[in-house]
């Protein structure tokens, strides 16, 4: 028996609903189309096509599709390796991402700037939103199958807000460039989720540590979202960076960074097993890491060269991040990291600013001629040498490593409380406890259980 009530039957509801109707009301007071979305601004019968084709639809709506590919398809997949929690992270993830894409589009739309005291909605703050989104699945991944709904719907109303507010400082305040949010997105979600779930340790843990594995074909679900988010991560890091070269670049020196970072994961995998073979856990994370590493410097002249530096150095932390680190992690900062986002987001996300940080310090008019203006546009304007530039890029991780962790601190003390239907410690990581699972897999924990029991007769015969 446990102390904890994980029934769903008044909690999950009451919830949802009074979330969804509070946003509804927040939507129809403040939210309203942009310029590029209403019909009367933009008055089509009066616009040649040529024009209409200027609208901000065309030119961002395709990455705006591949980033929402990835939240919902990519971080969902990628997190059903566990062999009886596939419901879970497929469908919870799904329930996160609708509920924080809204929140985040008001959170981001009051911080960074009212038009006559409205939030203007396109494409754009589409795509911001899926981004916040983003940052929250990563957190996601540190607490997932030892949290309940509503205890993730619960951090999700914190960390979208404080996603908000240190993007703002970051972006607006500090002036750093984050296209692909190594900083904002990676980092602040990694380390987040990494102090929410160190507040919410559990010692007893290992009482369903046979269910916090993968099985062959949960490992082969998993690579799906693998596959998604690495083909779709040119198009996450280069979203909302200036139309023209900056997305061009940005793309490309993505492209290359995840090739370079894939190779060194498979190598690295096989060098670290003592029988050379591969590792899946290695092969399905840290081949992304390339895409997270190049995040801040993606827009900037890395160069092709820099960017397969940057990857192959991401996926070498990676890996040697999943072998040797997270166990000690786990037996002495009692950190219980599920997916090993400190490996995927954490530590690449860091890599990422401090490469941000370096290519700015280097930038120079002769590189980037009249595209300093777009790139770095302080610079530009003589109100910032390169290399305070430089400054206020590492400020910028300093600041969103203390905002990821105080803020993780505070949140996960609030999600501690015996109220939210956490799982006990012998059902985590366990489909049944919140789902209706199909009669071949009750079928299957019966059959199991005979097993068990005729193998203990033969033991104890």
């Amino acid at each position: 028996m446990t102390d904890y009530s994980t029934s769903m039957r008044l909690k999950l509801p009451v919830v949802c609903i009074v979330l969804e109707v509070i946003l509804i009301i927040l939507f129809g007071l403040v939210v309203e189309y942009n310029d590029d979305t209403d019909a009367k601004k933009w008055d089509k019968y009066n616009r040649t096509t040529t024009q209409n084709l200027e609208n901000e639809f065309y030119a961002r709506y395709p990455s705006f599709q591949d980033v929402h590919v990835m939240i919902f398809i990519g971080f969902g997949f990628l997190m059903t390796f566990l062999q009886r929690y596939g419901f879970s992270s497929v469908g919870f993830n799904f329930l996160i991402a609708a509920f924080s894409l809204q929140w985040a589009t008001l959170m981001q739309g009051f911080l960074h700037g009212l038009h006559h005291g409205k939030i203007h909605v396109g494409v754009e703050s589409m795509i911001n939103a899926d981004f916040c989104t983003g940052s929250v699945l990563i957190s996601f991944g540190a607490v997932l199958g030892k949290t309940s709904p509503v205890q993730m719907l619960i951090m999700a109303i914190f960390e979208v807000a404080l996603f908000a507010v240190n993007e703002y400082i970051l972006l607006s305040l500090l002036n750093a460039r984050d296209a692909g949010g190594s900083m904002t997105i990676h980092t602040f979600g990694a380390y987040f989720g990494l102090m929410v779930t160190r507040v919410l340790y559990r010692p007893n843990l290992d009482k369903s540590k046979h269910r916090n594995s993968s099985v062959y074909h949960s490992d082969l679900f998993a690579m799906i979202g693998t596959i998604y988010l690495w083909m779709f991560w040119p198009s996450f890091n280069s979203a909302i960076t200036a139309i023209g070269d900056d997305q061009h670049r940005t793309a490309l020196n993505t492209y290359y960074s995840l090739a370079a970072c894939t190779l060194a994961t498979y190598a690295f995998s096989a060098l670290v097993n003592h029988e050379g073979k591969l590792d899946m856990v290695h092969i399905q994370n840290a081949a992304l890491a390339g895409g997270v590493a190049v995040g801040t410097a993606g827009e900037m002249m890395l160069t092709p060269f820099g960017s397969m530096i940057v990857g192959f150095l991401a996926g070498t932390i990676s890996v040697l991040g999943y072998k040797y680190l997270t166990p000690v992690l786990e037996s002495k900062l009692k950190i219980q990291d599920t997916c090993g986002v400190h490996n995927l987001h954490g530590m690449p996300g860091v890599m990422g600013a401090i490469v941000g940080s370096i290519t700015a310090a280097a930038a120079s008019a002769s590189v980037y001629g009249n595209g300093m203006k777009e790139v770095f546009p302080e610079v530009f304007n003589k109100n910032f040498t390169a290399s305070t530039q430089a400054v206020m890029q590492i400020a910028s991780l300093a600041v969103t490593l203390g905002m990821a962790l105080i803020g993780g601190l505070i949140v996960g003390f609030i999600l501690k409380l015996p109220i939210y239907g956490a799982p006990p410690d012998t059902l985590c990581f366990e489909d049944s406890v919140y789902w209706e699972v199909p009669g071949e897999e009750e079928g299957h924990d019966e059959l199991t259980t005979v097993k068990s029991a005729d193998e203990s007769e033969k033991l104890r015969g």
